[in-house]
């Protein structure tokens, strides 16, 4: 096909490099050769469609059973096309025994191809029969025609456009498969990243829930250690305050043991101060009497001198 210079870069060191890179990691340039392929295969099917129709149009009418035997010679010219030009790329491969046999097998259609014309011819008149009778190849979307002989159809099936839309239909295939297996497995390794993100979240929210009971549990000790210290501060108060109780009613007996003692003793002296001071007056009376009779001793004394 006249399609003009292609636009891209034909380089094989940059071809070679993609190869490598792709090795590394998913470029995905087949969705692009995919997109692009595609549009020759959608533009090659629209034309047979069209061809189909302008046939359909064109051509005279026949019945289903004559259109069956015509479409079994077409398959036939088909099958002998494809025959001939595969013994044509063998021998010019130099594979002379392989192209020998090919050739044997064309005779063996041939022979299939005179059965299903006979069968054809027998069907309908013989004016109808001499008209050339079209279809439309599925593959380039050619025309080819009941008649034809081996030389045109090996032409057409072996022609570089039959050929160039046979490995069209091929790359494409194999690229959308080679899409299909690329992004299932890159959905597989989303769907693992996903799952380890999930593990991985559901391990952070054990963590969190661990340490989280962990805090209460820790919390929890130190409420019991707080109550516990709380209630022994106030046994120990209570300890403290009775013992400071009964010290102090010990303190009270004992002062009041004092007070009494005191006032006993105080009782008890105050009794003996006043025997001393009763005793030591009687004892100053007798002092008393005996000095004045010493006294009066004396004066009688000097009295008695003077006398």
């Amino acid at each position: 096909m006249d399609l003009g210079e292609c636009t891209k870069i034909h380089d094989l060191a940059l071809r070679a490099d993609y190869e490598i890179a792709s090795k590394e990691r998913d470029l995905f340039f087949e969705l692009d050769a995919v997109d692009h392929l595609e549009s020759f295969i959608a533009d090659c099917d629209r034309r047979t469609e069209l061809a189909k129709k302008r046939l359909a149009e064109t051509q005279e009418e026949i019945s289903a059973e004559v259109a069956a035997k015509a479409e079994k010679v077409h398959e036939l010219n088909e099958e002998i096309g494809k025959l001939l030009a595969k013994a044509e790329q063998l021998g010019a491969e130099g594979n002379v025994d392989e192209a020998q046999k090919v050739l044997q097998e064309v005779e063996k259609v041939r022979t299939r191809k005179k059965d299903a014309e006979e069968e054809y011819r027998n069907s309908m008149p013989a004016s109808s029969f001499q008209q050339q009778k079209l279809r439309v190849c599925e593959v380039c979307s050619a025309y080819l025609g009941l008649h034809d002989n081996d030389r045109r159809l090996a032409d057409h099936f072996g022609g570089k456009l039959h050929l160039g839309f046979i490995q069209i239909r091929e790359k494409l295939d194999q690229l959308k498969k080679t899409v299909v297996d690329k992004q299932e497995k890159r959905n597989q390794e989303r769907l693992k990243r996903r799952e380890e993100r999930e593990k991985e979240e559901r391990m952070k929210k054990r963590t969190r829930s661990r340490s989280r009971e962990q805090k209460r549990s820790r919390s929890r000790d130190r409420r019991r250690r707080r109550s516990s210290s709380s209630s022994r501060d106030k046994r120990r108060s209570r300890s403290r305050e009775r013992r400071r109780r009964h010290r102090s009613r010990s303190r009270s007996r004992s002062r009041g043991h004092r007070h009494s003692h005191e006032q006993s003793s105080r009782h008890k002296s105050s009794r003996d101060r006043e025997r001393a001071s009763r005793d030591g007056s009687r004892e100053r009376d007798r002092r008393d009497g005996m000095n004045g009779r010493s006294d009066s001793r004396r004066a009688d004394d000097r009295d008695m001198g003077d006398l």
